[in-house]
């Protein structure tokens, strides 16, 4: 690309005076620079690296760096990550690639029963890694989760339909029975307000001729319920009136407290969660400093469910977990 085409692909400014006038690739990791590369950078010690090793251009945003060598193209912009995705997006103009926002829920499913990944590139939330994996991906689908990285890259970025409804059948709080494109799916280790996510899943999957098994279902990281005795020892579920519930997101603490206060008035609750933390519906969470303190309240405090906010389940003592709910 000769830097001319650069410099109105990105909205830069040449400071430097440059002997070249053309790049061969570019990249944001200094290691991976070879002869005539572009280079995305803000640090002075990245740069430095990256010109070492054979860089034509820099493309940069801090007005406090030094030029410190002139015949490379030293091309200043407002926002190197926006520059960066203005040229992805150059880039992917001669690919038929797709982009689609997901929740952490939708995703979590789609990692879970899809069968078949391989020409699906799932990004990461930080803008470096997602710049160089779709440069350097031949996947036709790219899947993400943060809204702003996502919309920077796509605009009309699309996202799974919300008005996706699942059939339910038969549920508690920890197993759900329902029923997805005729079929009956009984006592899945779901919670019955996941099953409309997955839903929505399924029909993404069915509308891009994706394989999936629904037999795959399980708990998400997003809520994780663990049966215990007063102890934190690990029980199996006929034994125990005790349940150490793990979530990662406050919403799903007040959907499954929701859920307990129409389908089962005798249960008791407590949520655990870091200091200073608010709860929808909750006017005293007990709050922990550290993972000690978060035992000693689930030891000492009366509940049938406790939401243990913000920690997983390696908590609980390391014991034989035969009785795991998980088995």
């Amino acid at each position: 690309m000769k830097i001319e085409d650069l410099l109105n692909l990105t909205g830069g400014e040449v400071i430097s005076e440059p002997t070249v006038t053309a790049i061969n690739s570019v990249t944001v990791y200094p290691s991976k620079v070879e002869q005539g590369d572009l280079f995305i950078s803000n640090d002075a010690e990245e740069i430095e690296k990256a010109i070492d090793n054979g860089a034509y251009a820099i493309i940069y945003s801090n007005s406090s760096l030094k030029i410190t060598d002139a015949e490379v193209a030293w091309i200043q912009v407002d926002d190197i990550e926006k520059a960066a995705f203005k040229l992805i997006r150059y880039v992917l103009i001669s690919r038929e690639s797709s982009f689609y926002l997901f929740t952490e829920h939708e995703l979590s499913f789609m990692k879970m029963i899809v069968t078949k990944k391989s020409n699906i590139e799932i990004l990461p939330n930080e803008w470096r890694k997602i710049f160089e994996k779709i440069l350097n991906s031949e996947a036709k689908m790219f899947i993400g989760t943060d809204t702003k990285l996502m919309k920077t890259i796509k605009p009309d970025v699309s996202i799974l339909n919300k008005e996706a409804s699942c059939e339910i059948i038969t549920d508690t709080l920890f197993k759900t029975t329902f029923k997805i494109n005729s079929y009956i799916y009984q006592e899945k280790d779901i919670t019955p307000f996941h099953v409309d996510i997955l839903q929505r899943v399924v029909e993404f999957c069915d509308l891009h001729h994706l394989p999936y098994d629904l037999d795959r279902v399980k708990y998400t990281k997003h809520f994780t319920p663990v049966f215990i005795d007063g102890f934190l020892n690990i029980m199996v579920p006929s034994k125990s009136d005790k349940v150490a519930i793990f979530v990662d997101n406050l919403q799903d603490v007040y959907k499954a407290r929701e859920y307990v206060r129409y389908n089962g008035a005798w249960v008791k609750t407590i949520v655990l969660t870091p200091p200073k933390t608010k709860v929808d519906g909750v006017d005293r969470p007990s709050w922990y400093e550290d993972i000690d303190e978060a035992r000693d309240i689930l030891k000492n405090a009366y509940f049938n469910y406790a939401f243990v906010y913000a920690l997983d389940r390696t908590m609980l003592p390391k014991i034989k977990e035969e009785y795991s709910l998980f088995d």
